[in-house]
């Protein structure tokens, strides 16, 4: 039987890989590519969001202790369901991580915070992304929580297109764990 991360792979390959020449894809950075990743095609996949938890939560594992994590999140919609299913990962392995959303906005009401969950107990944050490509939101993440008080002590991406992403993210002092990268979809694509 294949390892959690191994399945996870496949899923991702099969539901959000997609390589095309002609036309290339425009990334919401404006780019053209011939890579198109659709993560939340795995995410919101049952079988797909438990094996990201299991996977992610098994990425930042060895970090836990040593940098005090106790929370993590990103910049909604992409970050949600990865930072739910690692919270819930992590406390089937009796550990408490909480996860929390990264607005793109403040709340126009009420305390009008950027940040939502249990913050409060918060102080030692994985920052989480589904892909990265320049950084961009990332790195909007990392400022919005740190604005909010927060330490960011790691970012964590299921896949790094390998475009300057993770440079521009470790500018800010934070280094990047990536489960996949796209190198690993040419892999397979090619046979390799």
């Amino acid at each position: 039987m294949s390892s959690n991360r191994d399945k996870l792979f496949d899923i991702l390959y099969a539901k959000s890989f997609i390589y095309r020449e002609d036309p290339p894809f425009t990334l919401v950075s404006g780019r053209q590519s011939f890579y198109y990743f659709d993560c939340k095609a795995t995410t919101l996949d049952a079988e797909g969001v438990s094996l990201i938890g299991e996977v992610m939560f098994e990425a930042i594992e060895p970090f836990l202790v040593p940098l005090a994590i106790d929370g993590i999140g990103g910049l909604t919609l992409g970050a949600d369901p990865i930072s739910i299913s690692t919270a819930i990962a992590a406390g089937k392995k009796g550990r408490r991580i909480s996860p929390l959303i990264v607005r793109k906005e403040p709340k126009k009401h009420g305390t009008q915070k950027w940040i939502e969950g249990d913050a409060g107990r918060v102080r030692n944050v994985v920052v989480i992304d589904d892909v990265i490509t320049t950084g961009g939101s990332t790195v909007t993440a990392i400022e919005r929580l740190r604005e909010s008080g927060l330490t960011v002590v790691k970012a964590a991406v299921i896949i790094d297109r390998e475009e300057g992403g993770r440079e521009g993210i470790e500018k800010t002092g934070v280094e990047v764990i990536s489960l996949f990268k796209r190198s690993d979809f040419d892999a397979r694509r090619l046979g390799k």
